[in-house]
């Protein structure tokens, strides 16, 4: 964390500066915004969240509720939403209250007497060491704490505006804020009053049964599966021995429970199989109460017994998949004619079950996706066809989610006589723990991400995937770190430079050529090809770009005064140089042996939400400004 370069800072560092319309920003819902977010759920108060990083941007979230959630349905944290928390300045503090998975149990019919159950098989939740962060539960309702806390931190002091139900809305294509947005007071004073916005753009987050999709014209199309399931958030006295684990439970009376337990020691969820649901049958399963839902639990687990002492919340569904054909209001004859103005994030695009524990993971990556291009684009960093990238990167993924889905919701349902191998589900769970975790998703070759070129310099660091993390030792005070735990969602590119084998500072007429990383950094620092020349005069050189260099030596050997300056920015009012972008191998954990790096020097470019979007070797200088050319818009600001 960076702090004190503008001056003493004596109070809690996470809360910065406000600046540009966060400086005596209105209480009131203006009329004109630059975002208007429809929704504070997971997707929207992300894309908000990554918003207020950008102080000349108006955005404002509307939500129909008159105030905060207080008990969401969604639980399931994923690693890979872990690590997007480490780059919104909370992970460490939501896993210290979360619920942590390390195993799974697996719970199927005693063989000598079907109608007990037995543990069957246990399973690592990550065998593989996919992250280093966990794999966590955790209410909803915190998630958005969290969320709140950093945006009104934020320079924008942005907080969500209770109260308002979306309406309608009309894409005139008129003026500067072209998208006219009806919207219905909910609470206060003027209830029932409508109320109308402009907005530039206009971001739906409101949900499965979304009216921002409606206006679009966009549907979900898909499937029922005509399977009912009752879930319960519950308080209870039971001698089932592994109610502090996650479990499956296969019953030979029929049906199947998923046990999830909840973060306070305590509290637990279960998913209890209510079975087949006819067509005509969709009404009555609806009213299911809580007490057959209990009743049913109890039958499944036999001989263990559950004795429930208070419900938090409960509810029945259907198992369904559906997704949207496009996730923005550009019809499939108008691509390359305009770009989008109203988009739709997380359910408002996909819908499924929950026993994967993939929609608040999956929405909160839409929301991560589209709020750092919609900041480039206001902010004129960026040309507006970066927006269509959104519904095309996230479209593929959705679809990807809802194929696994239908597979896992499929064997979850399944009786135990119903499969020919015992351990079909338990080993579909620890076969496909990447795709759940989050670390599947793979963007495609686009404006945004590269063609795998020069793939083999970096195996490790796979193009179009996240950027997977790894230890390095910090050179100006030899602590050891995580390379991407400093990746913050601030909105800037990463541009890591791994060095080639010289070290810095050594006589070059003894170590032979020059040093490539230092032909390197003189190039990305002072030549008009850089794509450094686009920071605007009067901000820092490392505004929109965060170049880092990581030498293959241990730290003991940089002398950091050698170290090319790029690689320490003078940052703030005062000059002050910034020496934390220099990193050293950790002799434990070589960085270039775990991520496949070329020791003659490779960049890996990284983009604001954390995915790999090129692989260079050192000297391809003229590619990498051809790559960042058609994402820098011209004609830009002086400054930020």
């Amino acid at each position: 964390m960076q702090f004190h370069h503008h001056g003493y800072v004596s109070g809690d560092p996470r809360v910065q500066p406000a600046a540009g319309v966060g400086i005596d920003r209105p209480s009131g819902l203006p009329d004109e915004v630059d975002v208007l977010i429809v929704g504070s759920g997971p997707a929207g108060m992300l894309t908000a969240a990554q918003l207020s990083q950008f102080p000349g941007i108006t955005t404002r979230i509307v939500e129909r509720r008159p105030g905060r959630l207080a008990i969401g349905q969604a639980d399931g944290i994923q690693a890979r939403s872990v690590e997007t928390f480490q780059a919104f300045g909370f992970a460490e503090r939501i896993i210290a209250e979360a619920y942590r998975i390390t195993e799974m149990a697996f719970w199927k019919p005693d063989p000598a007497d079907p109608s007990r159950i037995i543990r069957a098989a246990r399973a690592v939740d990550d065998p593989a060491g996919i992250s280093e962060f966990p794999h966590l539960i955790v209410n909803q309702a915190r998630v958005l704490d969290y969320f709140a806390e950093f945006m009104a931190n934020s320079p924008t002091r942005m907080s969500p505006d209770y109260g308002f139900e979306f309406r309608g809305l009309e894409v005139t294509g008129e003026g500067e804020y072209p998208v006219t947005v009806t919207l219905l007071h909910t609470a206060g004073p003027n209830e029932g009053r409508e109320r109308i916005v402009r907005a530039k753009y206009v971001v739906g987050a409101d949900g499965a049964r979304s009216k921002v999709r409606e206006s679009i014209g966009c549907t979900l199309a898909g499937d029922q599966a005509n399977h009912a399931w009752g879930v319960m958030d519950v308080l209870a006295s039971t001698d089932f021995p592994d109610i502090r684990l996650k479990c499956a439970i296969q019953s030979g009376q029929g049906g199947s429970i998923l046990l999830i337990p909840r973060e306070g020691g305590h509290l637990f969820r279960m998913y209890v199989d209510l079975g087949e649901v006819s067509q005509d049958a969709h009404r009555s399963v609806r009213n299911t109460t809580i007490e057959q839902i209990i009743a049913k639990a109890n039958e499944i687990l036999h001989p263990y017994t559950l004795d429930v002492r208070n419900v938090a919340w409960h509810s029945v569904y259907e198992v369904g998949h559906r997704l949207t054909d496009r996730f923005d209001d550009v019809l499939p004859e108008e691509r390359g004619t305009r770009t989008p103005r109203v988009f739709i994030t997380g359910d408002a695009c996909h819908t499924h079950s929950a026993k994967a524990g993939q929609g608040m993971n999956v929405s909160m990556q839409d929301g991560f996706n589209l709020g750092w291009k919609l900041g480039h684009v206001l902010e004129g960093r960026s040309p507006e066809a970066l927006l269509s990238t959104y519904s095309a990167e996230r479209q593929v993924i959705a679809k990807n989610l809802i194929d696994f889905d239908k597979e896992w919701s499929t064997l979850m349902a399944k009786k135990p006589e119903e499969f020919e191998d015992p351990t079909e589900l338990e080993n579909f769970y620890v076969s496909t723990a990447e795709f759940p975790a989050g670390f599947m998703t793979q963007y495609a070759p686009s404006m945004l991400i590269a063609e795998p070129a020069h793939q083999d310099l970096a195996t490790g660091f796979t193009i179009g995937k996240r950027f997977k993390s790894a230890p390095v030792v910090r050179v100006c005070d030899t602590n050891p770190m995580q390379l991407g735990h400093h990746a913050k969602a601030d909105g800037r590119w990463r541009i890591y430079v791994f060095a080639d084998a010289k070290t810095p500072g050594a006589d070059s007429t003894a170590a032979g050529a020059p040093s490539p990383v230092v032909d390197f950094a003189e190039w990305i620092a002072n030549s008009p090809d850089s794509p450094l020349a686009a920071t605007p005069s009067g901000a820092d050189v490392d505004a929109w770009f965060d170049v880092k260099v990581i030498y293959q030596q241990d730290h003991a050997s940089i002398d950091i005064n050698s170290v090319p300056s790029v690689f320490k920015p003078e940052v703030g009012p005062f000059k002050l140089t910034y020496l934390e972008k220099v990193y050293a191998t950790d002799p434990t954990a070589d960085i270039f042996e775990l991520r496949g790096l070329d020791r003659g020097g490779v960049v890996v470019v990284v983009r604001p939400d954390q995915y790999v979007a090129n692989v260079l070797p050192l000297t391809a200088t003229a590619e990498l400004a051809a790559f960042f050319a058609p994402l820098q818009r011209a004609g830009l600001p002086e400054t930020v």
